[in-house]
């Protein structure tokens, strides 16, 4: 007889495959499909377009509609440059907590999944369950758009999803939506000392810039919605964390590039935002062009995500409230996949362990307390489902 391995073995399995977003993801997804087939549950991949990664969902339980799904992503976030006091591809146990990259966010609720989707199988279910398992998450939610289109027609289609991100085990029905941007400034070297005859790509980039600082200046002083009230902060903010460029102090910069991103409250438009941005872009460009035709910017939208809104008798966040005895919802600033599930017409909410302030951080760790409530949960959406 196959051993059903423990939802903590699971973790320290998932967490010794180094799926940093850069890198393949192929060797955990192998593992998990060959667990899985090793139960008898047949698992789908949907491929990267390079092949170079995977993402993977599972159906058990009775082959009809109206069941659940357990979402979670396979990748984490690099470990370069973090002070990490212990191999953070090693799950450590010590002070009560579950160290190691990803242990939060999210492969300790992966790991709950696994094992849930499993017991189910063999537990025997009268309502389906299945799991969705996708890459690029952390690159923004890239991965979940054709992770979500590949289900369709080959697994029943599910009515509720609960998407594990950490929430210390609430239930959240809203977040903000956004989309990024890479931004590629070019433009005309000359000495610094014949200013006007050149342009600063450096110079020009900190207008665009500016003008994100301006926006955030006017949403902060702006009174909040009903919905936007909800967040914190109760606003959309503009945001810029990445920038390079220039070639010396005394000549214009030829090329700079930055990295923008919004963070949408439900009720913004985010079109409406999109086209505001890319009209102050071309306006600099513009203006650039004027001086040094040679001179131009390139926007490349990397990511685009739409808001969670909450629902309206939803039934995600009813199967949260029930599995947890909460009557309480939350919403958070971060982006998930739930909010894509829901533009795909499922009813979606976030519930998951740990705390989302542990995310990303050197020495990253879950609390032994929210993985036993995760376990908890999951024992509870069995009964339910059985």
């Amino acid at each position: 007889m196959v051993k059903r391995l423990s939802a903590r073995e699971i973790l320290d399995r998932l967490v010794a495959f180094p799926t940093v977003s850069r890198e393949t993801n192929l060797p955990l997804i192998d593992w998990v499909e060959g667990y899985l087939a090793s139960h008898g549950i047949a698992a789908h991949r949907q491929w990267h377009p390079e092949g170079t990664k995977a993402a993977l969902f599972a159906h058990v339980g009775p082959w009809e509609e109206g069941g659940v799904v357990l979402s979670g992503h396979t990748d984490v976030v690099p470990v370069e440059g973090q002070p990490w006091t212990s191999d953070p591809w090693v799950v450590t146990e010590r002070d009560g907590r579950l160290y190691g990259r990803g242990t939060c966010d999210m492969k300790g609720f992966d790991a709950l999944a696994i094992w849930a989707l499993v017991e189910g199988h063999h537990r025997g279910l009268t309502r389906p369950l299945q799991i969705a398992l996708s890459y690029d998450e952390e690159v923004g939610c890239t991965g979940g758009p054709p992770l979500i289109a590949a289900m369709q027609g080959v697994v029943p289609r599910a009515a509720d999803v609960i998407v594990g991100e950490p929430s210390r085990m609430a239930c959240v029905n809203g977040h903000k939506g956004g989309a990024g941007y890479r931004v590629k400034v070019k433009g005309f070297e000359v000495h610094s000392s014949l200013l006007p005859t050149g342009v600063s790509a450096i110079m020009e980039a900190a207008r665009l810039i500016q003008w994100l600082n301006d926006r955030n200046a006017e949403n902060m002083a702006r009174e909040p919605g009903p919905v936007a009230g909800l967040f914190f902060p109760p606003y959309t903010t503009l945001h810029s964390g990445m920038i390079k460029g220039g070639t010396a102090h005394n000549i214009t910069a030829a090329d700079c590039e930055f990295v923008m991103e919004f963070r949408i409250v439900p009720g913004d438009s985010p079109e409406a935002w999109y086209q505001a941005w890319e009209a102050e872009v071309a306006r600099v460009e513009a203006a650039m062009k004027a001086i040094r035709p040679e001179a131009g910017i390139t926007l490349e939208r990397f990511f685009d995500l739409p808001p969670l809104v909450p629902e309206a008798n939803g039934g995600a966040e009813a199967l949260i409230r029930h599995l947890t005895g909460a009557n309480s919802s939350h919403v958070v600033s971060y982006g998930t996949e739930a909010s894509q599930f829901q533009a795909a017409g499922y009813s979606a909410a976030i519930c998951g362990p740990g705390d989302i302030a542990q995310a990303h951080q050197p020495d990253e760790y879950l609390e032994l307390s929210e993985f036993r409530a995760g376990q908890d949960f999951m024992e509870r959406l069995l009964s339910t489902l059985a």
